[in-house]
């Protein structure tokens, strides 16, 4: 069987990844009055008189609802929150595993965005973060801002921001060994979607200074008609020289290209255009821009994908536990930037002596990384006056 069937037999066997355990044993009167009525009153009683007493007395503390409307689930589209489900509790899962997080796989059965907010924003007080996941662009970008603006716990869209913390701490690592800067670096990266604006906005926050983005309708630049609004705003921040043409145009000469596209967008001559020791990252799943031994051929210096059967695996299984495990743990209100930064530079520096071409970024199985990852983005929450 390959891993396809594999996985349809274990889902088959097990009929969900999941299941929610009681901490209480209820074995007589006592256990029971305490758990539920009439001694569960009491706790009750004090959230009414003070909300906050919910992390007391509650299990929201550590609690996560993953979110998703199903409109853009992996590879696979716009399949619907039900056929979603599986991912959901794959997440859910990952959480609990990497982290200590509970969380509850939430998916919905409409995708209008006012529909999303409101249904988020009605169950939100059963939670301490929220985590959306697999909402399609641009509409993700409008529900993140909305329900960051009406929640008082973390929001974080998963398929931007935690790949946008691995790439930027492959790419911290990367362009040390390539003995480059990041403010000098010129970043080529190939996709505009969600994903990759995140990326290029938090490489921005990190110091990056030249960035150009390509779609499939071209290069992004200010004034190109065919812009989504979220494009339009990147725009302002990037392409100086108002490049514009095609990916091939702007790879020329480029010490970085970051893919989150489709397959096969990069060539084994736009490799070779690049800058001396360039650094390929070819993430899109499951075939990549370009396979790692082709961009190793035409010359690259560093080569990282999404897949785990390569070196360098960019997976953002590396950061959202942790980010979480932070969050929750200082009761942050928000997930900010400076947070986000603080976790690419933590799991950055866990590589440590043993950086080298093939290994850039730590492994998905490295015990040290969620708890890196929650240090360093609690105490930049303290230090933001994000934490309560």
């Amino acid at each position: 069987m390959d891993v396809y069937e594999k996985s349809l037999q274990l889902h088959a066997d097990l009929r969900g990844k999941f299941e929610v355990r009681s901490l209480v044993e209820v074995k007589d009167k006592e256990s029971l009055s305490l758990a539920y009525t009439p001694g569960v009153a009491q706790p009750c009683r004090e959230i009414a008189k003070d909300p906050e007493k919910a992390y007391t007395y509650t299990r929201k503390w550590n609690t996560v609802a993953v979110v998703s409307d199903g409109s853009a689930v992996l590879g696979l589209g716009n399949i619907g929150g039900l056929a979603g489900l599986p991912v959901m509790e794959g997440k859910a899962i990952l959480f609990r595993e990497f982290a200590g997080i509970d969380s509850i796989p939430i998916v919905l059965s409409g995708q209008d965005a006012d529909d999303i907010v409101k249904a988020v924003e009605m169950i939100a007080p059963s939670f301490g973060g929220i985590n959306l996941e697999d909402i399609c662009a641009p509409k993700c970008f409008e529900v993140e801002r909305r329900l960051k603006e009406k929640l008082d716990i973390p929001v974080f869209h998963d398929d931007q921001h935690g790949t946008a913390i691995v790439v930027a701490a492959a790419l911290l690592n990367a362009l040390k060994l390539a003995g480059k800067q990041l403010s000098a670096a010129n970043i080529v990266i190939c996709g505009a979607g969600s994903a990759g604006i995140a990326i290029c906005r938090l490489l921005l926050e990190c110091g990056a200074e030249n960035i150009v983005m390509a779609d499939r309708n071209g290069l992004v630049c200010e004034g190109e008609p065919w812009l989504t609004s979220a494009q339009a705003d990147i725009a302002k921040l990037t392409n100086r020289k108002k490049l514009r043409g095609v990916l091939a145009d702007a790879v020329k000469g480029a010490d970085v290209f970051i893919g989150v596209s489709a397959p096969k967008q990069l060539t084994k001559e736009m490799v070779q255009s690049m800058a001396e020791k360039s650094i390929v990252f070819a993430m899109a799943n499951p075939e990549p821009e370009i396979y790692p031994q082709d961009a190793l051929d035409a010359g690259a210096f560093v080569v990282g994908t999404g897949r785990s059967d390569f070196p360098n695996q960019i997976n953002n299984v590396l950061a959202f536990p942790g980010v979480f495990r932070g969050a929750l743990d200082v009761r942050a209100k928000d997930i900010s930037e400076g947070m986000k930064v603080a976790a690419a530079k933590a799991l950055a520096a866990l590589v440590g002596e043993d950086l080298a071409r093939d290994n850039i970024i730590p492994s998905a199985f490295d015990k040290r990384v969620a708890p890196a990852v929650a240090k360093a983005v609690a105490e930049q929450a303290e230090k933001e006056g994000l934490a309560r």
